[in-house]
């Protein structure tokens, strides 16, 4: 059975920290591209971070470059994402996805808020 679960969500002030991690199972973990999206109330689902296989290789949204960080441990099948400097703007429900040909998992999000 394929799983994605997300945690480490919650409330943080603004200029705060979150790490935020995807633990998965059901799949070979180390053969899928791995990345987090968000949902900003009321908006659509957008692309935060990318990191591929063996985790040479990131991409992150202009939006959050110099601020959040993906990385993945194959060995223990997770994917975190390091977020500083937060802005109320990041507001958002965080998924974790995996893809791999025409597998496309998904995990049930958490929600981060930044507020004072």
């Amino acid at each position: 059975q394929v799983q994605l679960v997300e945690s480490g969500g919650g409330l943080v002030e603004p200029g705060g920290s979150l790490r935020l991690s995807c633990a998965a199972s059901g799949f070979t973990f180390s053969a899928y591209v791995m990345s987090w999206y968000r949902q900003p109330p009321g908006k659509e689902r957008e692309l935060v971070a990318t990191i591929y296989t063996t985790g040479g290789s990131t991409k992150l949204a202009d939006s959050v470059k110099g601020r959040f960080t993906i990385s993945r441990d194959n060995a223990k099948k997770t994917v975190g994402l390091q977020m500083n400097s937060l802005k109320p703007e990041d507001t958002a429900v965080y998924f974790c996805r995996a893809r791999w040909n025409a597998n496309d998992y998904w995990g049930q999000g958490t929600q981060v808020t930044v507020s004072s």
